[in-house]
This record gives structure tokens, C-alpha cells and sequence, in this order.
């Protein structure tokens, strides 16, 4: 062979091996890459080219399929959409999915390695999508719900012993059947949700961190009496009212100005929600001692997932004293989701120990088989105060619901504790103030349920915003549905 004709077959051979390199790390290495990529449309082919696995409420699907004339031959259906919208989230053909729907796609549409049989594998074929089974109560998400109507705000119920998410409200919400498939009708309702001022897409629940106002005050309570502050809820304080914040001359005062808050105790103060004695508490016990038992409860965590993750609760950490004063109760840069003083709330009606939230119960494969079973487990260390502690806030928060604040959330037959909170916000307050109401219930039989509601706006008037007006009775009504 002469030479030009030898550099031209061994130049032709290292093209055919390095075609055949490149071809190798395509369908090898970066395979994975590629059958994964969003982009490819293989990928939304293969998702919708059987009927999904569904998301179970009360052991039912609030989920479907529903068959397709385009190429992609089905598109997700949702029963009571609204409703359970904060739970499932959405998946769409155009769109995109998020929250279960998104966490659980895998196993949803068969894609998940742990579904597939021997023969699957070999074959590459996709097995039958499996089922999330939910921890919701259907009775207590739809009490919830139809207490919420009207209102923007969003209510967390929870099993103070296990740590399951009974039910998770958010309203005004949305249908995700209406932007489910890839028609012309899909496209215009996401172009209107995405333009509602009222952003009915947010799931407040879990990722409306707002001010959480005189709630907060029960972190407080746990925190002077953990650190030896004082000894009980019935010791009175070193409280004056008014109280004129550290090195200022601004003069802290109480909404019910007949209020024995003066020196009160904190059940009194509790009970009546004084500002005075709170504030006064904060500074007493320092910002640091404070922030140390926010923390117990989730606060400054960024990685609370139930899975699906809530937004991050925050105690704010460089303050002055009278910042620290006015973050005692809830206000200056405090921030907080229904679900983190739904925490709060359950370590105290579980004698002091805080459980993960949880939304999953178990994941099951196409024939029913149990995938993954998700059992209860603690929050962080678990211990979050003392079990006298935890009894003591629960007397207290007994007392504002039989003779304080905390009226409407009374139910015959049921120990019922809360508290109240309002916290301004806007410019110089002059926004509609949020109301809150954290709570627990207990039937005596061994049974509890733990609740926070927040409603951001209720269309009431200014004056007449009062977390037992307009936060209790969903509270009440949730409560109810679980032990009742």
C-alpha cells in the first residue's frame, strides 16, 4: 500500500473509532442524562403514554388520567382540584409538576427502578405507576377548607403523637385539571393564574412566611420558663405597663388597656395578650436564649420537608433590645408558616416532644405492594422543653380559651387550649392586620390533634381583625372533624 493511500485509511479508521467512542459515551454514560432531560420529548412521551399512578386521601384516589387524542395520550384529572390542590400540587403536559406530583414522578409513572420486575429491566419496559398514600384526613381538609372560604389564609392540622399532616388548607386555591393537558383552554387558565394578584398558585400552608404576631408569645413562655426565668405560669413577672422599650422613649402598650397586665403571670398574660409582659420577657431573657428555643420549635431551618419543603420560619438574630422587645411578641422581623406554629403547638400538646411533619404515608407499587412505609420520627433532637413545661403552656393555653382570648374554639366534649394573634403589618401598620390562632384538642381517650390557621385577609374591617373573629372558627371546625 503507498503511503498517501495508508494515511488516508488509518485517518478513515481513527474517524470510525472515534465515531464509535462518542456513540459508546452517547448511549452509555450520558444516556442517563439524556432520557432525563426535560427537554427531550421522549421524556413527556413516556409520561403520559399509560394512565399515572394516583395520590390517595383517606385511602381513595384524588387523582386520574384521562385519555388524549394528541400525542401524548393521556393528561392528569383531579378530583375536588381546589381542595386538594395543596397537597398533590400539579403535573401538566406543558407545564411541568411540583410538589407530591413532581417529588413522586418516578414512581407515579412507572419510571421508579424499585417498580420494575426482572423482566422490566431486561425488556426496558415501564412498569405500572404506583400510588402515594397521603396522611390527610379527608374530614378534617374539607372542614378546613369550607371554614377558609372567602379568606386568604391557609390552616395546618397535625397528630401531635406521630407527626402526620391530617389536613393543609390554603385558600382562595386553584384547580390543577384546567392546566393539565397541552390545549388551547390549558394555556389561557395558567396565563390567568399566573396573572391573579391573589397568587392562588402559592401554597400558603407551607411557603407564606408572614408575621406570626401574639402566637409567638408561646415560644417566649417556654423559653423564660426552660431557663429558670420563672418557675411557673401562675409566678407573677416583673412587667410594667405601659412598657417603654430599652433606650427609647417609645412606650409599649396592651390592646385592652383594662387588661391586668401589670406584673400579670403568664397565664394572665397569656390569656389577656400582653404585649407588656411578653416584650419585657424577651429583653429579660435575651435574644440569644430566645432564638435558642425558636430553633427547638424549626425556626432558621431551611430544610423542613414533609416532604415537600416549607418555606424557612425565622427568628431574626442581629437586634438591639427594644428589636428584641418587639420580636417577643411576634412583630419586628419575625417570620413564620401555618405549619411552623402548627409545630409549635404539637410539641406542647405532646408533653414537650416535636415529630416530623409528615404528608406521606407510603409509597405502594401498580399491584398495591408497599414500596416505602414512612413511620413517625422526631424533629430534630425530639425534646423541645420539659414535659412540666409542656404541661404548664397547656393549662395556660386552656385558660385562653375557657376565659381569654381564645373563646371560639370551644367544642363540648373536648380539653381545647390556643392563642390568639394578630400582627400588623404595612407601612406604619396601616395594612390589614394577619390573624392567627395556634391551638391543640384532646378527647380524653388518648386521641389529640394540634392546629394552626393564619387568614391573611378576611375582607373584615381593620378594627375588626381578631385571630379568635376570624382564625379560631376554622381552628374549631378542624379540630372538630379529627376527634369528633
Amino acid at each position: 500500500m503507498n503511503k498517501p493511500l495508508r494515511r488516508a485509511s488509518i485517518f478513515c479508521l481513527s474517524l470510525i473509532v472515534a465515531l464509535m467512542g462518542w456513540a459508546t459515551w452517547i448511549q452509555g454514560a450520558k444516556a442517563g442524562d439524556y432520557r432525563e432531560d426535560p427537554h427531550n420529548p421522549r421524556v413527556a412521551i413516556g409520561k403520559y403514554a399509560a394512565p399515572m399512578g394516583n395520590i390517595l386521601v383517606g385511602g381513595e384516589p384524588v387523582t386520574g388520567s384521562a385519555a388524549t387524542s394528541s400525542t401524548l395520550k393521556y393528561k392528569r384529572t383531579y378530583k375536588d382540584g381546589p381542595l386538594y390542590a395543596p397537597v398533590t400540587g400539579f403535573t401538566s403536559q406543558i407545564y411541568g409538576s411540583n410538589q407530591l406530583e413532581s417529588l413522586y414522578g418516578d414512581l407515579l409513572d412507572g419510571s421508579d427502578s424499585r417498580l420494575q420486575t426482572p423482566a422490566d429491566a431486561l425488556t426496558r419496559t415501564r412498569a405500572k405507576g404506583g400510588d402515594v398514600a397521603t396522611t390527610i384526613d379527608p374530614a378534617v381538609q374539607k372542614a378546613g377548607y369550607r371554614a377558609l372560604a372567602g379568606k386568604k389564609g391557609a390552616a395546618v392540622a397535625m397528630d401531635p403523637a406521630t407527626g402526620r399532616i391530617l389536613g393543609m388548607v390554603s385558600t382562595p386555591s386553584v384547580d390543577p385539571g384546567k392546566f393539565a393537558g397541552s390545549a388551547g383552554s390549558d394555556q389561557r387558565a395558567w396565563k390567568k393564574l399566573s396573572g391573579d394578584a391573589e397568587h392562588p398558585e402559592v401554597n400558603r400552608a407551607l411557603r407564606q412566611p408572614l408575621p406570626p404576631g401574639s402566637t409567638f408569645k408561646l415560644v417566649v413562655a417556654a423559653a423564660a420558663l426552660e431557663n429558670g426565668l420563672y418557675s411557673s405560669v401562675d409566678e407573677p413577672t416583673d412587667s410594667p405597663d405601659p412598657y417603654t422599650l430599652p433606650h427609647t422613649r417609645t412606650k409599649l402598650t396592651n390592646e385592652n388597656a383594662s387588661a391586668p397586665c401589670k406584673n400579670a403571670d403568664i397565664r394572665t398574660a397569656l390569656q389577656y395578650s400582653c404585649n407588656t409582659v411578653f416584650a419585657k420577657m424577651a429583653v429579660d431573657l435575651g435574644k440569644d436564649k430566645v432564638k435558642a428555643q425558636a430553633e427547638k420549635f424549626g425556626f432558621d431551618d431551611d430544610k423542613v420537608d414533609t416532604p415537600v419543603r416549607a418555606g424557612k420560619s425565622v427568628y431574626p438574630s442581629d437586634m438591639d433590645e427594644a428589636q428584641t422587645a418587639l420580636s417577643g411578641i411576634g412583630q419586628f422581623d419575625d417570620q413564620a408558616t401555618p405549619l411552623q406554629m402548627t409545630m409549635i403547638s404539637s410539641a406542647i400538646a405532646n408533653g414537650g416532644e416535636l415529630k416530623k411533619p409528615q404528608l406521606v404515608d407510603k409509597l405502594t407499587d401498580g399491584g398495591g405492594n408497599t414500596v416505602q412505609d414512612f413511620g413517625p420520627a422526631t424533629y430534630g433532637d425530639g425534646r423541645t422543653m420539659s414535659a412540666r413545661t409542656a404541661d404548664q403552656l397547656q393549662s395556660a393555653m386552656q385558660t385562653v380559651v375557657d376565659k381569654g382570648t381564645g373563646s371560639g374554639a370551644k367544642i363540648g366534649g373536648l380539653t381545647v387550649g390556643g392563642k390568639t394573634g394578630t400582627a400588623q403589618h404595612g407601612v406604619d401598620n396601616s395594612g390589614t392586620p394577619y390573624a392567627w390562632f395556634v391551638s391543640y384538642a384532646q378527647d380524653g381517650k388518648g386521641h389529640q390533634v394540634a392546629v394552626a390557621v393564619m387568614v391573611e385577609d378576611g375582607h373584615a374591617a381593620r378594627n375588626e381583625v381578631s385571630g379568635n373573629g376570624l382564625a379560631a372558627p376554622t381552628a374549631r371546625a378542624m379540630m372538630k372533624a379529627a376527634l369528633t
